[in-house]
């Protein structure tokens, strides 16, 4: 199978400026620099959106990995020792049309540049009160709005007592408007006053920009908690459940080593296990190598400028830390705001085993500006605080979309901002298959403590079979291949059965190899439950329907082994 690393570079420190500056910004994700030629470039971009990729995100381990807690998913080798199974990488659905629009006052900002739509913001699924909850940008620098569904397609926007009328959750202060922000529904907070947490970039009239924080236990009303450390715009704060602690991904400016010509955006961070000192920080708690852009975020072929890092913020998913980066493609806010036409953004993918080192193995968009005038999508995508939720056997991926349109003016750089949809099957960033030949993949040395090994597949033209080897590669008793009663259905829960047994509870805390066999199929991920109704224990993202915690646990409704897609 062949081997594709992601390329990636980094940035010291030193030199990169603590002020927002103006530079536009690049992303750099991963672990070292590298200088290729633009020939190589474009042959390793067209490899990694290609199938017959394995990335090497980290080297197959000697000691047995414990799988514990999550859904195994195939973004990277870390529990591939051999294989001849094929990966392809998948984009997701976008539904036709937005689902929110803006249509009351405070959203459609007297025509000039109307607005309804998530410019990082927040949206998660709050079981307390079964509802998803979307806090957006309403009217251009003006709102932070809030609006709740019962399936995340339909909106009502609830009449709040901050400013009578509307549903606006801050109150509107004169001098100040708002840009980016972030909000986090925080299930496992020990002070109900703090369940909700909240940052927006504020702008003030005459005055130095800040950060602003603050708690809610309600999600509507707020109270403001102290203001962050130096931070550009854009900036904003994810939690991370398995080093657990608060991450703020902050925007700075430094010179590129690729670009000498001026100033760049690039990231860094700041981490600390409570959320309100997470806020507040200087130099000396900055963590680097700054990010900055790589040679593989290649140029829009029509623009031709250099790619930036706009934004990025993650959410932990399952065994995985899944990160939404925001690349800039152009052109510049001078010539956009000439042109009266929104910059054009697109999200990709990237993900973590551990926080801090990134790999994008997939360059293609995830989620594409369309970049046609009169579109509701034409530019400017932004992606939801909370990335992703679990909604029955897909994830929603929810973003902001501008079409530059403006009732009042004709067109502008800031107007027409709406929020889309794009769906995917679960766990389906990547899967791997087998044509009719079949195929097989052997996993490293792994441990567990659950008992019914599960998979996410869909082997509906085919069959999907599976056995267990001890640590040095025998297969185990009771076990084999040929006892495994095949899978021929499409699923993204379902059990693995042997003519004898399907409990694995023999082999609890034994270093074992599993090996799977494909014919005609496609192997999405795959996790040993300690129940037969197939919780991963993994973590949920921002939540969904059915699951009431941060994880997916037994205490979680609606779980069912015959899970389905």
């Amino acid at each position: 199978m062949q081997r594709v690393s992601g390329v990636c570079a980094l940035l010291p420190l030193t030199g990169v400026a603590s002020g927002s500056g103006r530079g536009m910004h690049r992303e750099t994700v991963g672990a070292r620099p590298t200088s290729v030629s633009r020939r190589q470039v474009l042959a390793a971009a067209g490899a990694l959106a290609a199938t017959n990729v394995v990335s090497e995100f980290a080297p197959a381990a000697p000691r047995a990995i414990s799988i514990d807690g999550g859904r195994q998913l195939f973004v990277d080798d870390h529990l591939i020792a051999d294989s001849s199974l094929e990966r392809k990488w998948h984009l997701p659905e976008i539904q036709r049309g937005p689902i929110l629009v803006p249509e009351t006052a405070l959203e459609l900002n007297g025509g000039n540049r109307p607005v309804a739509a998530p410019f990082s913001d927040g949206l998660f699924y709050d079981p307390a009160d079964g509802l998803f909850k979307l806090w957006y940008h309403a009217g251009w620098f003006d709102g932070i709005a809030y609006a709740t569904s019962t399936d995340g397609i339909h909106w009502t926007r609830p009449r709040l007592d901050i400013e009578l009328g509307t549903n606006r959750v801050l109150a509107k202060r004169d001098g100040y408007s708002r840009d980016g922000s972030t909000t986090w529904l925080d299930l496992n907070s020990s002070e109900p006053e703090e369940r909700y947490k909240h940052f927006v970039y504020v702008r003030r009239h005459g005055s130095p920009s800040v950060g602003e924080v603050y708690t809610s236990a309600d999600g509507r009303h707020w109270r403001l908690r102290r203001l962050t450390g130096s931070l550009g715009d854009n900036s904003c704060f994810y939690y991370d459940a398995f080093r657990k602690v608060w991450v703020w991904s902050i925007r700075r400016t430094a010179t590129s080593p690729r670009d000498h010509t001026g100033m760049v955006r690039v990231r860094v961070r700041r981490e600390h296990s409570d959320f309100l000192e997470s806020a507040s920080w200087t130099d000396g708690d900055i963590l680097g190598p700054a990010m900055e852009a790589d040679s593989l975020d290649l140029p829009d072929p029509q623009l031709g400028y250099p790619t930036q890092l706009y934004h990025m913020t993650a959410v932990s998913y399952e065994s995985i830390m899944l990160g939404s980066f925001l690349i800039h493609r152009g052109p510049p806010n001078e010539i956009c705001e000439r042109d009266r036409r929104p910059k054009i953004t697109d999200i990709t993918l990237g993900y973590s085993r551990d926080g801090m080192n990134w790999l994008r193995p997939d360059r293609r968009p995830f989620i594409a500006s369309s970049r046609e005038r009169g579109t509701w999508n034409f530019g400017y995508i932004h992606p939801a605080g909370g990335v992703c939720l679990i909604v029955a056997d897909k994830l929603h991926f929810y973003f902001g979309a501008w079409s530059g349109v403006s009732p009042a003016l004709g067109a502008d750089m800031y107007a027409g901002g709406s929020t889309g949809l794009a769906t995917l099957r679960r766990d389906g960033f990547a899967s791997l298959e087998a044509g009719a030949g079949g195929a097989s993949m052997t996993t490293t040395k792994i441990l567990f403590s659950g008992k019914h090994l599960f998979v996410n597949a869909n082997a509906e033209a085919g069959q999907l079979t599976v056995e267990v080897l001890d640590g040095s590669g025998v297969t185990l008793r009771g076990f084999a291949a040929d006892r495994c009663i095949p899978i021929r259905a499409d699923g993204t829960r379902q059990m693995v059965r042997w003519q004898s047994s399907s409990d694995l509870s023999r082999l609890i805390g034994k270093p074992v190899r599993i090996r799977f066999y494909l014919v005609r199929a496609q192997l999405y991920s795959f996790w040993v439950s300690p129940n037969v109704s197939g919780e991963s224990l993994g973590y949920v993202a921002a939540g969904g329907p059915g699951l009431n915690r941060s994880q997916d646990s037994t205490t979680n409704a609606g779980s069912s082994a015959s899970e389905t897609s």
